[in-house]
C-alpha cells in the first residue's frame, strides 16, 4: 500500500499542469477571435453602407424636385412630389414595361423551376447510363458566355418566328436559367432523406406522384433559394430582351428603364427617371425580403446534412 501511493504521487508530482500550460494559449486564441471579429463585422459595416446609402438616395431623390436634386443632392425633400412616381408610372409608360415583365418573369421562373425541379431529382436520385455527362452538360451551360449566344439565338428566334413575342422570351430566359437551377437543385435533393421516397413507393405511388407530393414540398427552401436568384437574374435582365424583343410594345422593365434615362435625361426629368428606378427595385427588394430565411436555410441545407 505504501509503495503504491508514493508511485501515484510521484506520478502527480511529474504530471504537468495542463490548466496553467494551455491558459495562454487559450487566451492568445480568444483575443485572434475577437480581433478577427472585429475585423468582419467592419468589413461587414462598410459593405453595408456602400449598398444602403445609393438606395436611400436614390428613394429620397424620387420623392425631389429636378432643382433640389441638383443643388442639395444630399438633402431631404422638403415635400414629398407624389408626381414624380405618377409621371413615371403613365407618360414614361412604366405601367406596361412593368405588366410586361411581370409576365415575362413570371412564366419563365414557374418553368424555370419546375423543369429544373424534375431534372434535378432524376439527376439526382436515379442512376443511368449517361447520367454524369448530362448533368456536366448542364454545368458547363453556365460557364457559357450569353455573348457567344447572342447571334445564332437570333436567327433561330427568327426561324421559329419567336422574335418580338412574349412566349418566345420566356423559352430564351428559362434556357437561360436551367443550367443553374439543375445544378443547384440536383444537390439540394441529394440532401433529402430517400426513406421518404421509399416508404411512398412502398405505398403504391408512382414516380410522378412521389416527387409531386412527397419530394417536391421536403425541397420548398431549395426552391425558394433559387426562385430568388433566378428572379432577381431575369428581372433584372437586359442583354436578351435589348436583341430578342425590339418591339416596343413588348419591351420589359429593363428596357424601359434605358428609354426612360435617354429620353428623360434630355428633358431633364431626373426626379421622374429616380422615381422609375425605385419602382424596378421595390419587387427585387421586396422579395428578398419576405423569403430571406428560406433562401439562408436552402443555402445551408447542405451544410447541415
Amino acid at each position: 500500500m505504501t509503495t503504491d501511493t508514493s508511485t501515484a504521487d510521484l506520478a502527480e508530482e511529474e504530471r504537468p499542469d495542463v490548466t496553467e500550460q494551455s491558459a495562454p494559449a487559450a487566451k492568445e486564441s480568444k483575443g485572434e477571435g475577437r480581433i478577427l471579429n472585429v475585423f468582419s463585422h467592419g468589413v461587414l459595416i462598410i459593405w453595408a453602407i456602400m449598398v444602403v446609402i445609393p438606395l436611400l438616395w436614390a428613394v429620397m431623390a424620387s420623392f425631389k424636385n429636378d432643382d433640389s436634386i441638383l443643388s442639395t443632392p444630399w438633402a431631404l425633400p422638403d415635400k414629398l412630389h407624389f408626381d414624380n412616381w405618377s409621371r413615371a408610372w403613365s407618360q414614361a409608360h412604366m405601367s406596361d414595361y412593368f405588366g410586361n415583365t411581370l409576365i415575362v418573369v413570371g412564366g419563365s421562373l414557374f418553368g424555370t423551376l419546375l423543369l429544373g425541379s424534375m431534372a434535378a431529382y432524376v439527376l439526382a436520385r436515379f442512376d443511368f447510363p449517361g447520367n454524369r455527362f448530362i448533368y456536366y452538360l448542364f454545368i458547363g451551360g453556365m460557364s457559357f458566355p450569353i455573348m457567344l449566344a447572342l447571334v445564332p439565338l437570333f436567327y433561330v428566334m427568327n426561324n421559329l418566328s419567336l422574335l418580338n413575342t412574349t412566349h418566345g422570351l420566356i423559352l430564351v430566359y428559362i434556357a437561360y436559367s436551367l443550367p443553374f437551377t439543375v445544378f443547384f437543385l440536383t444537390s439540394f435533393f441529394r440532401t433529402l432523406p430517400t426513406s421518404v421516397a421509399e416508404a411512398a413507393m412502398i405505398d403504391g405511388a408512382s414516380h410522378t406522384r412521389t416527387f409531386f407530393q412527397v419530394m417536391l414540398p421536403m425541397a420548398r427552401p431549395g426552391l425558394i433559394s433559387v426562385g430568388i436568384f433566378n428572379f432577381l437574374g431575369q428581372w433584372n435582365q437586359y442583354m436578351l430582351p435589348t436583341v430578342l424583343n425590339t418591339d416596343p410594345d413588348k419591351r420589359v422593365l429593363s428596357q424601359g428603364l434605358v428609354e426612360l434615362a435617354t429620353s428623360q435625361g434630355y428633358k431633364g426629368d431626373w426626379s421622374g427617371l429616380m422615381a422609375g428606378l425605385v419602382m424596378a427595385m421595390l419587387p427585387v427588394l421586396a422579395a428578398y425580403i419576405i423569403f430571406q430565411r428560406q433562401v439562408v436555410a436552402g443555402l445551408t441545407a447542405g451544410a447541415l446534412k
